[in-house]
């Protein structure tokens, strides 16, 4: 997927946050902040750890700082969805095999409705025994894994094309 690939689902995380903005509906930024001591990403004060430009947070959004792949946990998220009366969320970001994941699964078994923005989504090349799989397959294991029940897993046209 590489770089290009990172730039498009970028793009269109943006797109899905403007639409939410016209709309005025509630929005929620998730920072992963890791204090884990081994960890080489998303370090405090780092490029790592910052948002993009792109989908930066207004003044008027909320933030929600997180130390686990799993927006859930040990934050206040599920509260501040529970306060604004939410049921159903529309989830984009990154890592695909990682906080997309674990957020969607976790968000499911709250009972809230779930729907990944797949294009708006990011992931990685791993590394496991001696493969490497590329992020392409990555991303669509995990994306075809939370449609099986989990998810409406759609692209961002799709989307606002029936949220019309």
């Amino acid at each position: 997927m590489g770089i290009g690939w990172c730039r498009t689902s970028r793009k269109n995380a943006q797109k899905l946050l403007q639409k939410f903005r016209e709309e005025q509906s509630p929005i929620f930024h998730i920072q992963h902040i890791s204090v884990e001591p081994e960890a080489t990403f998303f370090l405090p004060d780092t490029q790592g750890a910052e948002t993009h430009e792109s989908v930066a947070p207004e003044p008027n959004e909320t933030v929600i700082v997180k130390h686990f792949p799993n927006s859930f946990r040990d934050t206040s998220l599920l509260s501040y969805l529970k306060d604004s009366e939410v049921k159903e969320v529309v989830i984009c970001g990154a890592m695909s095999h990682m906080c997309i994941d674990a957020t969607t699964r976790a968000a499911f078994d709250f009972g809230l409705q779930c729907v990944v923005i797949e294009d708006a989504c990011a992931t990685r090349d791993l590394e496991y025994k001696d493969r490497t799989v590329k992020a392409a397959e990555v991303h669509a294991a995990f994306m075809g894994a939370l449609a099986e029940g989990y998810a409406k897993v759609t692209s961002i046209n799709e989307f606002a094309r029936v949220q019309l």
